[in-house]
């Protein structure tokens, strides 16, 4: 689950957040403490910590004194917010440029998205079933 070349601290922040945006931790449930988290992933509390107040900064986790930390309402959107216009910033801002370069419109795009959505959707129903 730890890759190379990353921060750890941030890692565990984004874990956090995954688990948030698939549902398995939902909003106002608790979240895994610091030690939790360190003994999962063996790593030092203080790094674990770290992305935990990232977090909380971000206004994703909050600290219930003496009981831990909680995920914050509207959590959830906040992070596919985030998520959407990170999506928009490595994905469809540079496809709009070359776009643009190819002369293709928005009609065209999304036709192309259409056609690539069936046949994507066509291919995973046909992965399963032998003919």
């Amino acid at each position: 689950m730890i890759e190379e070349g990353k921060a750890l601290f941030l890692q565990i922040a984004e874990q956090i957040e995954d688990s948030i945006l698939d549902g398995s931790l939902e909003e106002e449930s608790k979240a895994p403490s610091t030690n939790e988290l360190a003994a999962f992933y063996r790593i030092n509390p203080a790094t674990a910590a770290k992305g935990v107040a990232m977090l909380t900064d971000k206004g994703v986790l909050y600290k219930r004194r003496g009981i831990g930390m909680f995920v914050q309402s509207g959590a959830r959107e906040l992070l596919l917010g985030e998520r959407r216009s990170a999506f928009a910033d490595r994905y469809i801002d540079p496809l709009l440029a070359e776009a643009r370069t190819l002369g293709l419109g928005a009609d065209d795009l999304a036709a192309l998205l259409r056609e690539r959505a069936a046949v994507a959707a066509s291919a995973s129903t046909t992965e399963g079933n032998p003919a």
